[in-house]
């Protein structure tokens, strides 16, 4: 076979990937089947194995990566990448190959790509893509089921990194296992992003040795191979109480999001517009300001006499973010608790999550394992009062401001049964 006929038969399959994928997703949407944001994809790789890679066609693309954020950080950093280019971006959070996909689909036409990227898909993507700017934001303990043992994860992104040399890297220097993922990086740049949960990184990932913690400083007891003393890099982007400090400036910083994680995930989201593609800086914070919720995550829902605030949380670190921005003044709190597939089905980092006191809030346990979070709440000495249907539970609380704090398909369910219900009433 010649080579011009292998180009056309390349060309007619990617076509009809293409067109499948298309026609899929429509059907996907008219039939309330869902958002589309995954058929499309699975579809035409199915098709066309080769699709991402014709896809992307060279286009700058920045990959954005960690246990926690990374649809935060996305969605700010698409955002600010905005003022200035056109950006195709996976903003529903469909981050493993045909959530991409169907991303690159959708913005076939724009210049630049911005994409959330599960930590187990980085290296494959990363390969296909060869991004201008990788974003790391943190590594914690995830789904043990799916994801496996943490330095597992550090080892396959630092030979990532190693892999893409050209690749300008944004990375959390307060947290030690990103770090180690950066360290030997040639183009790189450091922000004190925070690191709210440090009980995955007692030891480093390279030798063993204990880390030691004194103030916003941390380093190894037991030296590198070569000699080097791994330690906190120095930053050049820092995050404050009120905004940040770059070499570009001094930045106040409005986010409408809650959370010092948050102004983590909007500096480095801003460092990298700003660093990776001179994105102005004023109008790369100016963005970040205006994302008030990434995929309903964080917004209040009006439901006859209660405003329903959602949080998501999946994992100890997230839910330990999560519980410091509950409003301890609201009428009531549920927390519901799924253990299907997508949530992970090992729930014992319920234990290692330090529940605070909700001292006069009414709290529901919900959720298909909400007697697993019932129990553990017993154990935390939380009053609480056990309510298997999250809708049930929230209905239970009294009218006014109700807190809810799900993990991933609880939310998700709980979202759904909201709006279904909001319609039915008119």
């Amino acid at each position: 076979m010649s080579s011009r006929t292998t180009g056309v038969l390349r060309r007619l399959r990617s076509t009809a990937a293409t067109t499948a994928a298309r026609l899929a997703t429509t059907a996907s949407r008219l039939t309330g089947r869902g958002a589309g944001g995954m058929i499309g994809g699975l579809v035409a790789n199915a098709i066309d194995p080769t699709i991402m890679d014709r896809l992307s066609r060279g286009r700058p693309a920045v990959l954005v990566t960690g246990t926690n954020g990374k649809s935060t950080t996305t969605r700010m950093l698409a955002a600010a990448m905005r003022k200035k280019y056109a950006v195709a971006t996976n903003d529903g959070g469909d981050n493993m190959d045909a959530g991409i996909i169907s991303a690159l689909l959708a913005g076939e036409e724009a210049s630049h790509i911005v994409l959330e990227v599960d930590e187990l898909h980085v290296p494959a993507v990363a390969d296909r893509l060869n991004p201008q700017v990788m974003v790391l934001l943190n590594l914690t303990r995830d789904q043990l089921d799916r994801v496996g043992e943490i330095n597992k994860i550090e080892r396959a992104l630092r030979r990532t990194v190693d892999n893409h040399p050209d690749a300008l890297i944004i990375a959390n220097c307060d947290d030690v296992l990103m770090s180690s993922v950066a360290f030997d990086a040639p183009n790189v740049v450091w922000v004190a992003a925070g690191a709210g949960w440090t009980g995955d990184s007692v030891s480093c990932p390279r030798t063993g040795g204990h880390v030691v913690r004194e103030g916003e400083d941390w380093w190894s007891v037991k030296p590198l191979a070569d000699g080097r003393i791994f330690r906190r890099p120095t930053p050049t982007w820092t995050v404050t109480e009120h905004g940040l400090v770059s070499p570009h400036g001094e930045s106040d910083m409005k986010l409408r999001l809650p959370g010092r994680a948050n102004r983590g995930n909007a500096t480095q989201a801003v460092a990298a517009a700003v660093e990776g593609f001179q994105v102005p800086l004023a109008d790369a914070v100016a963005a970040t300001e205006g994302v008030d919720n990434v995929a309903g995550r964080y917004s209040t829902i009006r439901f006859g006499d209660r405003d329903i605030h959602l949080l998501l949380a999946k994992n100890p670190a997230g839910w330990q973010e999560a519980l410091s921005m509950v409003d301890r003044s609201a009428d009531g709190l549920v927390i519901a608790v799924n253990g299907q597939v997508a949530d992970g089905e090992d729930l014992s980092w319920l234990w290692d999550v330090r529940f605070e006191d909700f001292e006069g809030l009414e709290v529901k346990a919900a959720g298909e394992r909400g007697t697993d979070l019932a129990v553990r709440l017993t154990y935390a000495d939380i009053g609480h009062e056990l309510l298997a249907d999250p809708l049930e539970a929230v209905l239970a609380c009294p009218p006014g401001r109700v807190e809810v704090l799900a993990n991933y398909t609880a939310f998700r369910d709980l979202k759904k049964a909201l709006n279904k219900e909001l319609e039915h009433r008119g």
